[in-house]
């Protein structure tokens, strides 16, 4: 027997005596139609069974996919374990969608964002790059392509819409109010200052050069009040397991740090751990600082003090900035969105 046919945006119009534009327009330009007449068509639609327009068929005709591909800098577990992240993805996302746009998430590989060949296939308009490191493949493919792209915090590419923070501010004016409390023996935990997965102790040789602006910046606004001489500690992702190894390596020296950098919270989460593991308290053995002021710092024990950044604002002004790229607009400055010191229970003037 045969298969029933699909109904089509013909069956459509011919149910409701109206033109094939006008049933198209009732799904993709719903403003040029009456109220009334739209119901007409959807509800006629709906009893019929067709489901609206093919999307592929769409994109086929009018050579737009009508999508944001996303750039991340390593795998989804690792990604959306990043609170800060998560928070960036939703205020793009509300963006984007809030204008008929889809986002399609492209995994990164080893910290080095997604493969060259996921780029060169995503059917994407114009791609946010989301702190990939300055010779990310992923980068060259976007270009080679011709893809509009909009990077939010790193790297610093020509030509390129970017948003970011002021990260060397926010991370000097952490260290100086440490400094300015009595501390003099500090620590740092860092995230990774190269893609090549490496834990422990950072030599002179290798801070010389990061791959990474965000953490070059935050590591350098702390060592420009403390001194090169502080001791600092890397950790290949920016996780609570890996911070708190770190910060449990830097207490282990003598003397002692009275105070715990960290570049973010996720890992001063782990310090406050690594501090309870030895026997320690926060903040009366030693400071812990963060960096991001994700939801959970407010209620870690003690709440941690931290440098705030405009999480969801950064994401949302990175979704503007792409469905600007899209219309035909210019990328324009970069954006630095400003950061600020939130002062809580983990720090304290040292013993």
């Amino acid at each position: 027997m045969d298969r029933p046919r699909k109904p089509t945006l013909d069956t459509v119009a011919g149910a409701v005596g109206v033109s094939r534009a006008t049933v198209s327009n009732a799904y993709n330009r719903p403003d040029q139609l009456s109220a009334a007449l739209r119901e007409r068509i959807l509800e006629t639609a709906a009893s019929l069974g067709y489901a609206g327009p093919d999307p592929v068929a769409r994109s086929l005709a009018t050579r737009h996919s009508a999508a944001v591909g996303f750039m991340l800098g390593q795998g989804l577990s690792a990604s959306f374990a990043d609170a800060a992240l998560s928070i960036v993805l939703d205020g793009l996302a509300s963006t984007v969608d809030g204008h008929d746009h889809c986002l399609v998430l492209m995994p990164g590989k080893d910290k080095g964002g997604p493969r060259p060949e996921t780029v060169a296939r995503a059917q994407a308009d114009v791609v946010v790059a989301y702190s990939l490191p300055d010779d990310a493949p992923a980068l060259t493919a976007a270009r080679t392509r011709g893809l509009p792209m909009v990077v939010i915090d790193q790297p610093v590419l020509p030509d390129t819409a970017r948003v970011e923070v002021d990260d060397f501010g926010g991370a000097r004016l952490a260290a100086s109010s440490l400094w300015a409390s009595g501390h003099r023996r500090f620590g740092v935990v860092t995230f990774a200052l190269h893609p090549d997965g490496h834990n422990g102790p950072v030599t002179t040789a290798r801070l010389a050069s990061t791959s990474f602006r965000v953490t070059r910046d935050r590591l350098h606004g702390y060592l420009d009040v403390t001194g090169t001489d502080t001791p600092v500690w890397e950790c290949a992702r920016s996780s609570r397991e890996l911070g708190r190894a770190g910060a449990r390596a830097l207490l282990s020296a003598s003397p002692r740090p009275t105070a715990l950098l960290c570049a973010s919270d996720e890992l001063a989460f782990g310090a406050l751990q690594a501090v309870r593991d030895l026997g320690l308290r926060v903040p009366t053995d030693v400071s812990v600082i963060g960096f991001d002021d994700v939801p959970a710092a407010e209620h870690a024990d003690p709440p941690l003090t931290t440098v705030r950044q405009p999480l969801a604002e950064k994401g949302r002004h990175a979704g503007e900035l792409a469905l600007r790229l899209l219309d035909g607009g210019r990328p324009g400055e970069p954006t630095r969105l400003p950061v600020s010191l939130v002062s809580r229970d983990s720090t304290a003037p040292p013993k």
